[in-house]
């Protein structure tokens, strides 16, 4: 099943969110349908049918999603498992951000506008195109776009002639991965274990022997009792990354263990 999912996730014109979804099916072993979404997506866009100009259509298009359909939140520290999940962080309407991005952009380019995803510096947001000069880039959370101002205070680094070019795009698989980070981080918290052991052992398919990733398979396989398994993971990312301070403490638990003394469950 995860040879075959990984296959449909690398297709070269997977539909982001729809990834997303054969991913929550792989993880939680339920169906996902994205009909809802689809559903808002045809009412947002029969909204749009009084406005000609693409920059306010743009702007009427966020206003309709944040505000009467109730996608405002506030930013939140941590994030539910159900958050993750597309039936009930819709019906609630608490959305992780990954997750919202992902249904911000497919509601968006079924109202017929060109929409990605981008990473501006320590945050992820979603872009609407409205011409070759104007884009609106707006956090997926709360709805709120930046300005020029803000933009540039977040690459000041650059010159602002290239702003826009500074503004990375996200691409599928990493859209996935941060989904599945996400949701790992979120079933951790809530003490869901083997689920979360699902999500590393993808994102581990889809970044080989990434050693904060075998660290997490490491912690997750401890937890399920199986620590003689879970060592190999602890000494790969000890040795890969000395001096990460969790690496340092874990060293020194492992340098008083020895093999022999493991019990394998």
């Amino acid at each position: 099943m995860k040879e075959l999912l990984l296959s449909e996730i690398n297709h070269a014109v997977v539909n982001p969110l729809e990834a997303v979804a054969l991913v929550e099916e792989f993880i939680f072993e339920h169906n996902v349908n994205l009909k809802n979404i689809e559903d808002l997506a045809e009412h947002c866009k029969s909204s749009l049918n009084d406005e000609t100009d693409v920059l306010e259509r743009a702007e009427k298009l966020i206003n309709d999603i944040y505000v009467h359909q109730l996608f405002i939140d506030k930013t939140r520290i941590n994030w539910s498992v159900a958050s993750h999940q597309q039936y009930e962080g819709l019906a609630y309407r608490v959305i992780s951000p990954i997750l919202k991005s992902l249904i911000l952009q497919h509601i968006i380019r079924l109202c017929d506008f060109e929409c990605d995803i981008v990473f501006v510096p320590e945050k992820v947001m979603v872009r609407i195109h409205c011409s070759d000069d104007y884009s609106i880039i707006f956090d997926p959370t709360t709805g709120e776009s930046l300005t020029w101002h803000d933009l540039n205070e977040r690459l000041d680094d650059f010159n602002s002639d290239l702003l826009a070019e500074q503004v990375q795009v996200i691409d599928t698989k990493d859209l996935i991965c941060k989904y599945l980070s996400s949701l790992k981080s979120a079933l951790i918290q809530e003490l869901k274990f083997d689920k979360a052991l699902k999500c590393v052992d993808m994102l581990l398919a889809m970044r080989p022997d990434d050693p904060f990733e075998r660290r997490d398979r490491g912690f997750l396989l401890h937890q399920l009792d199986c620590f003689k398994v879970a060592y190999d993971d602890y000494r790969f990312f000890v040795e890969q990354c000395p001096e990460d301070p969790a690496a340092q403490l874990l060293k020194y638990k492992l340098d008083n263990i020895t093999v022999s003394d493991l019990v394998l469950h």
